[in-house]
């Protein structure tokens, strides 16, 4: 299976992806500091099944780093515009971590595009979240990391990895994923929006963005929860407490697995998400729809007079 590196412009702003199979499409989303080869284990076995697409998203990655907002709103509009300039109508929205307020934030602004909502060890649900990301939070955290991320630190970090490759150990897919995001932060760059994106969803006391008043806006989309039993960054409390939230959703939890069950349990995760596409129906949200559920969270029946535009 070829996958191909593209990019695309959107509003000036280089936007890279990857890309691969034919089908029904699904969006993959990265977490925080990530990029598009978090998917990379998994990517291979979907695109026999499906069109998958997973960009980097902006600030990340291969993708500009515009000195501009890094709100999950603005992630989700960039989202549906890559999908609009790539010719996809409808997906189903993979995000994982940061990813995954991103892929709550996209359902909720355009659901009509949503066909299903998969949810990975997801931020969003909670305010709890891991106590690295509240102290990178804190003023001052950029002078820090940037000496922590520092060309002689990672030039020496990658030396021990090579000396263990070459008598046998292999760090295993999830401590790629964290070397590549560290070494990615010791690009000044992608350092400062890594902030910008942190600090618009993360303050000393948790997590500040929070989709678990409105989740009963998912009553229409078939959403999956897919959770690391281990997860030390955000506990599978907030997976426990979101399945009973959304009406008809499905909890997956890897035991085994901690923050990147993706990476730590690939085979396992793809055909879980396989199973699942195949057994449910694409959503048919409509505004109507979600005016309704609104209207009835809202106090407003038949008897409440409508607000004329």
């Amino acid at each position: 299976m070829v996958i191909q590196e593209h990019s695309v412009s959107i509003h000036g702003h280089s936007i890279a992806y990857r890309a691969a199979g034919e089908g029904p499409a699904i969006v993959l989303l990265h977490g925080m500091a990530g990029t598009s080869i978090a998917w990379e284990h998994v990517l291979p076995t979907l695109a026999r099944h499906f069109t998958v697409v997973a960009p980097d998203l902006l600030g990340h990655g291969a993708s500009a780093k515009p000195h501009g907002e890094y709100s999950i709103s603005g992630h989700a509009n960039i989202l549906r515009d890559l999908m609009v300039a790539v010719g996809i109508d409808s997906a189903t929205i993979v995000g994982q971590s940061f990813g995954g307020g991103v892929a709550m934030q996209f359902a909720y602004q355009y659901p009509a595009r949503c066909e299903r909502l998969v949810l990975v060890s997801s931020g969003g649900l909670g305010p709890e979240v891991g106590a690295i990301l509240r102290t990178l939070s804190l003023p001052g955290a950029e002078h820090v990391l940037s000496l922590a991320c520092s060309a002689t630190l990672r030039k020496g970090s990658d030396t021990v990895i090579g000396w263990l490759g070459r008598l046998g150990f292999r760090p295993g897919p999830v401590l790629d994923e964290i070397h590549r995001a560290w070494a990615s932060l010791s690009d000044a760059p992608t350092r400062r929006a890594f902030f910008r994106t942190l600090r618009a969803v993360v303050d000393q006391r948790g997590q500040t963005v929070c989709a678990t008043d409105r989740l009963y806006l998912t009553a229409q989309m078939p959403t999956m929860l897919v959770w690391g039993g281990k997860d030390t960054l955000i506990p599978v409390s907030h997976a426990l407490a979101a399945h009973e939230a959304i009406p008809g959703s499905k909890l997956v939890v890897f035991e085994n697995a901690g923050h990147f069950p993706h990476c730590e349990d690939p085979h396992r995760f793809a055909e879980t998400l396989i199973d699942f596409i195949a057994t449910s129906a694409p959503a048919q949200v409509s505004e109507a729809g979600v005016r309704d559920l609104l209207r009835a969270r809202a106090g407003y029946g038949a008897d409440k007079q409508q607000l004329s535009s």
